[in-house]
This record gives structure tokens, sequence and C-alpha cells, in this order.
């Protein structure tokens, strides 16, 4: 039995409502092929396209499976109302003027909101969107020219931009492509129910989004789950900067993370492949309709030019691919193949001398393939099909596919540039297993985006979500001091100095309650963000006399912080967790302490995340060899490192609710101890971590 939104993708009637937007539906449909039963709708009309017109719903021979409604968005919600009351199965709201216009038109959310009333089981595409294309059976509900074609099994693509998915239709590249979905507002159906149905048909190989923002996150997590399931690929180009991570407080967390570290975080999570261009969009989703994943990053390259052999081996290099060194035994079958006048190496050039030539070159390429690399690419650039002939080329392919019927691999053919490899030849191609590339760098970026490693793990824990949405704004955060903050801390077990509150005076301070403390100490200001910036830190203070000096030093204030000072670092990290409104909270661990800003060496995730997950994110930093010991150097104790990180994330995870924001900064790493020497924390104003913050025992 057909769900509720493949009843209306996949619709054996279809009615159409509007003036020429009816028209225009109707005319794709023809154009397509479609075999179903086609009811324009005007109250004014008896005929439209050639077909006998229905003035109203009630007039329909029965409830259509799917109606478009170009019309105005009042007349939008009444035809809803109307068609759900009749059992319809699902419409494309082409209308705008709904929640997308919001600061235009302050009644467009109310607007929005009545649709849903009107609709309600019944499920809408929209509003604001042109609706789909099923190439798969000739069905459609889009009401201007497109470039898709009816395929047998193809790759699905969604998209939130009606005029990107028109785009990518128009592609010559020879995706075969099985459907196109606009998801328009999401004000019923989202972007993840509609890719979630298109991987549940069987003649779709892999899909490719196009996202604006996330309007689900469980949605998504649900997705992925189903793509793994059904072993079909999926690959995302998200576009839009989020203000989630811009705090009111510019924190080097902030800053380090970004305003799009959280979906890059989220997409790697899901095991979606990221990428940040339509054309490598097409081209990974090439790949996957193809091959699917790859096995590993390693890649055999074969030209007849050395110049595309360097520009190969950069552009692999660039995008984190690894052309492996030739082996014993294909340095010998190639020699054999090629004679002693070719410099052999992995991008190869083969020169032009065997061109033309079927069984040299197949004899050539038989001896790069003994390779356990993941794909294999000939780069070939084909001449105009209106001033040249290429039959030679046709020569080159052949040899290639021939040698390449019993190799574990995926072939490839890559055209250095775009307009390079002709359409009918890139389909043909397809239809032989081999990828056809257009464009280079896009192809290596394509390749990346497949390999497993980025796709990601086969499992994953769903995102930390507060159990409501953030109702105050940045100004209304409250920042808790840094000795509240490490007590905080230090009842989560997260090791911090020794260290108490002292007050102010206007002949300075009594320092005689720091007496216990172990010297050397640290004198640090209790009103500054960044001390070190601000001259509110004073370090290496060995005695009393120092520490009144000091004091006198620093500009007057009601309490300062005296702590402990930690020596013997190994290596200085910044631990961040920062509340997102969309995604949870994100994890940044970092180079620390004054080196932050000037290293930008970060990684980021969200949480939970497993010990080996936070393993792999400090991997990621150029700092991390310091942290392991580095030219003879003792490194830290990782272990106790990995156990402090988990600690801090169960800290964050227990009071999710209440925290917008947590900083260490520096956790300081030693050859045994890991301890936090400096602390941000940003919580809800009604939260109720309401520490006194006098003192403190690390």
């Amino acid at each position: 039995m057909k769900s509720r939104i493949e009843r209306l993708i996949r619709p054996n009637s279809i009615a159409v409502f509007g003036g020429s937007w009816a028209h225009s539906v109707i005319e794709q449909c023809q154009k397509m092929g479609y075999t179903g039963k086609l009811w324009p709708v005007h109250p004014n009309h008896t005929v439209v396209a050639g077909l006998p017109c229905y003035s109203s719903i009630d007039a329909l021979p029965d409830a259509p499976d799917a109606s478009f409604l170009g019309v105005n968005r009042e007349l939008t919600i009444d035809l809803v109302a109307a068609l759900a009351k009749r059992g319809a199965g699902g419409a494309v709201c082409f209308a705008s003027g709904f929640s997308e216009a919001i600061e235009e038109d302050a009644n467009a959310a109310d607007l929005e909101q009545a649709l849903l009333r009107a609709a309600g089981d019944m499920p809408v595409l929209g509003p604001n969107c042109y609706g789909f294309i099923n190439c798969l059976d000739r069905a459609l509900l889009w009401p201007d020219q497109h470039g898709a074609i009816p395929v047998g099994k193809g790759v699905a693509i969604v998209t939130q931009s009606s005029n990107i998915a028109i785009n990518l239709t128009m592609q010559t590249r020879g995706l075969p492509i099985a459907y196109v979905f606009t998801a328009g507002n999401q004000a019923s159906v989202t972007l993840a129910q509609l890719a979630l149905t298109a991987l549940e048909d069987d003649r779709v190989s892999a899909l490719g989004l196009h996202i604006e923002g996330f309007s689900n996150i469980r949605d998504f997590e649900n997705l992925a789950v189903r793509a793994k399931e059904l072993g079909k690929p999926i690959v995302a180009l998200k576009v839009g900067k989020s203000d989630a991570a811009r705090q009111a407080l510019k924190s080097h967390t902030s800053s380090l993370a970004g305003s799009d570290a959280c979906a890059n975080s989220f997409l790697k999570r899901l095991g979606i492949a990221r990428v940040h261009s339509l054309a490598v969009l097409l081209e990974t989703l090439k790949l996957f309709h193809v091959s699917g994943t790859l096995a590993n990053k390693q890649l055999l390259s074969m030209s007849c030019s050395g110049g595309e052999a360097c520009l190969m081996g950069d552009a692999a290099l660039e995008a984190g691919l690894e052309c492996p060194e030739l082996s014993d035994k294909q340095s010998t079958a190639l020699r054999n193949a090629l004679g002693p006048r070719v410099a052999l190496a992995n991008p190869l050039d083969y020169h032009t001398y065997i061109w033309n030539d079927r069984q040299a070159m197949y004899n050539m390429f038989t001896a790069m393939l003994q390779s356990d690399a993941a794909i294999a690419v000939l780069v070939l650039d084909f001449p105009r099909s209106d001033r040249c002939t290429f039959d030679s080329w046709l020569v080159a392919i052949d040899a290639f596919k021939d040698a390449g019927k019993h190799w574990h691999g995926q072939l490839a053919v890559l055209s250095s540039l775009p307009e390079n490899l002709p359409e009918t030849i890139a389909s043909e191609l397809l239809s032989a297993g081999v990828v056809p590339f257009c464009g280079l760098d896009e192809a290596v970026l394509a390749i990346s985006a497949a390999t497993l490693s980025v796709l990601g793990s086969s499992s994953f824990a769903p995102v930390v979500l507060p159990s409501e949405p953030c109702s105050v704004d940045a100004a209304q955060i409250v920042s808790l001091n840094e000795a509240t903050a490490k007590q905080w801390l230090a009842s989560a077990n997260v090791k911090t100095p020794n260290g108490i509150l002292i007050n102010g005076a206007d002949d300075g301070a009594d320092v005689s309650q720091c007496l216990p403390l172990q010297w050397p100490v640290v004198l640090k200001s209790t009103d500054s963000l960044h001390k070190t910036d601000s001259g509110g830190v004073v370090l290496d203070i060995a005695n009393v006399e120092q520490l009144h000096q000091a004091i006198a030093g620093m500009r007057s204030q009601q309490q300062y912080f005296v702590e402990e000072q930690v020596q013997h670092a190994v290596c200085e990290l910044l631990v961040g967790i920062v509340r997102d409104p969309v995604h949870g909270f994100l994890m940044t661990v970092a180079a620390g302490g004054i080196q932050t800003e000037l290293l930008l060496d970060s990684a980021n995730g969200l949480l939970p995340l497993s010990r080996i997950e936070i393993h792999q994110l400090l991997g990621q930093l150029r700092c991390f060899k310091i942290l392991n010991g580095y030219r003879g150097r003792p490194g830290c104790n990782m272990s106790g490192l990995l156990d402090t990180l988990m600690l801090i994330q169960a800290a964050a995870i227990a009071i999710a609710d209440d925290l917008h924001e947590l900083e260490i900064n520096p956790l300081v790493c030693t050859e045994s101890d890991t301890i936090a020497v400096d602390a941000i924390l940003r919580i809800d104003p009604l939260s109720q971590l309401n520490y006194a913050g006098s003192a403190h025992t690390g």
C-alpha cells in the first residue's frame, strides 16, 4: 500500500488548478509521456490544453492523487481545504507569500499556519515551490521547462530551491535523474521526508540534497539510518551561514567554531558526504550511481600527457587522495607494455606513441590495474564533434573497459574540462559501468567525497538537543565568574588548580587567605574575559611581597582570583562547547593559551561524542604530535586527557537545558595530569547553577 507521500509523487490522477500555470503543467506531463488521468479545474473554462475542464473539486470524477495549485495564496488555502475534504492524495502549492515573506508581510506566518490547518493529514509540498518530476513513472507536477527525461533507474535530487532544481535538470553530464523534488517552505512535508520516500524506491541508486537549513534534525537522523540500511549513499550541498555560534560574548570558541561548523559536523556524523558546488554534487552522484562509496582513498591515473599527469597529482593531493607508488609487479608489466622510453609513475604519462593501438593500450591498462586502489581514472578530453572526429578516442575507451573487466576497483574516464566529454559518450560510459567525470577538479573532489573515511561510521548516536528551544536573547545570558565556573567543573570531577577569591580594597587586598596555597601562584582579574590581552593575569608570583606588588599593579576591583600555578605543561588546549539552536551542542578542541588565534588549529564535533571520536578530534590537530611526544620530548597523559574530555562532555550534557557556552582555555596537559586552568561558563538566567563562587579546591 502506498504511503501518503508516495500517492502524491506516483499519481494515477492529477488535477491542475490555475490559468497559464495549469496549461504549462499539462504540457509538461504530455511531453514526459504521463499516461494517468489529467483533470484541469477552472470555474470559467470548459477546455484547458485540449482537455475537458472541470468547474470545481466536487465536479471531479474522483479524488485526485496529486494536485498542482497555480493560484494565489488565499485561494490556495481554500483549495487545499476542499481537496483534503474530498480525500485527495496531496498537493503542490506553487504560490509564494507565506513564511518566506515574513519580513515583508506580518501576516505571512499566519497564512502558512492556516494552510497547515486546511491540509490536515494531506501532504503538501511547499508552499513556494515548483513541485516534483518523477522520471521513473513519467509523472510530474511542474510548471516550467526542465531537462529531465524518462529513466528506468537513477538518482534522486531534493532541493529547497526550485530554480536550483531547474538548473540541475539541465545538466549535460550523462547523469540519470530518477526524481527531482522541491521542498519550498517545508510547511507540511520536509526535505528529509521527501528524500526518505525517494530512497525507499528500488529504482533509486543514490541521493543528492541541496540544503539551505535543517528543518528537523531527527528527520535527517532517520534518513541517514535508513540510507545505511539500504546501502544507498547520500551527498549534500549545504549552503548558508547560520548565526548559531555567534554569541554576544566573542569567545575564542565561537570564533573557532565558525557559523558553519555545526552543519559540517552534523553531516559528517550522519555519514552524508558534503560538497560545496553544484558541479561536484553532480559528479559525486554519478560515482554513487555506478559504484556507491569507495573502499579507500587510493587513485590510479593514466593520461597521454605529462601536463595532465601533473594536474592530476596536484589535484589529488589537494583533495586528500593518495596516488600510491607503483609496485614492482606493476612496473615490470608497464615496462614490458611501454618499453624504455616512458618514465613510470602514478599518475602515469603513457605518451602518445601507443595511441590508437588497442592491444598496446590494453596491455598498458592491464599492467596499471594490478593494484589495490579503489578507482582508476583515464584522463581523456574529447575534441569538438562539430569540427573534429574522435574515433581513436573510442579505441582508448574500449581498451580501458576490456582491461578493467576482471579488476575489483571502479573505472572512470575523466575530461580535464567539463565541456570536453560529450553527453552521448558519458551516457554510454555509465551504461557500461564506467564513471564519466566532467572536469578534473570536480572529479577529484567527488572521489574524495565517496571514500568511506569521509562518509563516516556505520552507526551514530542521536545528537543531544535541549528539551525546549532557547527563549532568551544573547544579552540575557548570564556569564559566571571563573571561580564559579571552576567550582562547577570540580563538582563534575574535572581537575582544577587550588584557588581562592579575595576581596579588594582601596589599599590593596588581604592576601592572608592565600597563604595555604602552594607557590608560585597566579593573580587574575575577575572582570575580564580575555585576561592575558587586558593585563588581567600575572604569572610566576613566588611570595607574599610579589603578590602585593601584582595587586597594586592591576586595576583596582572588588575581587581578585589567586590560584596555584600549573607547571611543566606538555601542551595547552582549548576546549569549548557552544549551544546551537538547530544542531544541539558543538564541542571544539584547539591549540590553547596564547596560541589559539595564532595557530587557528581546531576540530569540532557534535555531542555526544564517544571516547574514540574525541581521540579522532584530537588527532586532527596539528599540535597532536606535541600531545603524543615530539622529537624526544615527553607527551601528555593521553588516557587522562580523554577521561577529562569525557567528564567535561558529561557535565555539559547534564545541564543541557541551561548551558549556552562553556570554554576552558587553557586546559593544561602535563605528563601526569589534565587541569582546567581558566574557564568561562554562560548559562540561562533562570538556571539553578547558583554557586557562591567564593573559593574552590581543585
